[in-house]
């Protein structure tokens, strides 16, 4: 029942001109963010850890903007089938589409880790990255619904993306960094205790993911920042792909896992802080804390 609604949502906003979809979106993310009082709290209790500094209504009118970009995301996602390679040029353009080009081409041993996140429309910066002839590695939870996951992973595929299941990806990382590919291992999420190490986000100790780091220290890859940043409540976007980054070593592993998902996250930060409307506020980032601190949630 749940996949027979996603898709007869599909056919029924894939109709309309995508505007006016997009306005669609966002009148039910808008519903969304009324009912969802949990979702709702969740979001003002990271806003508040992560502004304390702004007021509540500032906080709130993010937190309504985020919901509104998430319902423009959606939109956008089920119109990937109808959309030509010419029309994800026209909605996605880098800064500096050539220079990219020649810096993912450049000869080195190994491929590159993108790092991102839940952060503007994650999904569709993959999905025209592979449509211009790049296609990625991407480590995905599964959905619950596994015809909904089946359907979304078949989209992906339409783009070249080959996915990596987050519970069994390690091994299949490191074959794809190390073969030359782009490796996007989703940075912004809770880690449970026993995959994550604490390091600060936004002056708060976040359980981080640390794959990204000891990847890029077992094989010397460069991680690239990329985010793709809405334009207003358009459809259009752009890529913003900031300096690489490598590793920095000490010798000692334990020490260089947490520096460097600490540097990563610092940069990660610095977007959020520049587009705080692009981010996905209503996941518990700070669901996991250190051995004796309270629970936020």
């Amino acid at each position: 029942m749940e996949y027979a609604l996603v898709r007869g949502v599909q056919l029924g906003l894939t109709v309309l001109p995508l505007d006016l979809a997009l306005r669609v979106g966002e009148a039910l993310a808008w519903l969304a963010y009324l009912v969802a009082v949990r979702h709702r709290r969740i979001g003002m209790t990271n806003l508040a850890l992560a502004f304390p500094e702004r007021s509540r209504r500032e906080r709130r009118r993010i937190l309504r903007a985020s919901m509104l970009n998430l319902g423009r995301m959606v939109v956008e996602l089920l119109y990937l089938p109808k959309l030509s390679d010419e029309d994800l040029r026209r909605m996605v353009r880098f800064e500096d589409e050539q220079w990219w080009r020649e810096a993912i081409a450049a000869e080195r041993d190994t491929g590159a880790m993108v790092l991102s996140g839940h952060f503007g429309n994650w999904e569709l910066c993959v999905y025209a990255h592979g449509r211009r002839g790049h296609p990625i590695t991407m480590v995905h939870r599964t959905l619950a619904n596994p015809h909904i996951d089946r359907w979304f992973n078949a989209l992906r595929a339409r783009a070249g993306t080959t996915l990596l299941r987050k519970s069994r990806a390690a091994v299949g990382a490191l074959r794809a960094v190390r073969s030359g590919g782009l490796l996007v291992l989703p940075f912004d999420q809770n880690s449970v205790r026993n995959l994550g190490v604490f390091v600060p986000f936004f002056g708060v100790p976040a359980s981080t993911n640390a794959g990204l780091a000891l990847i890029a220290l077992r094989t010397g890859a460069p991680v690239v920042p990329v985010f793709l940043v809405r334009e207003g409540r358009s459809a259009r976007h752009v890529v913003h792909v900031l300096p690489f980054l490598y590793a920095e070593r000490t010798g000692n592993l334990e020490v260089d896992v947490v520096r460097n998902t600490e540097r990563f996250s610092q940069v990660f930060e610095d977007m959020v802080r520049r587009y705080p409307e692009q981010w996905l506020w209503v996941h518990r980032r700070w669901k996991t804390r250190p051995l004796g601190e309270a629970r936020f949630y």
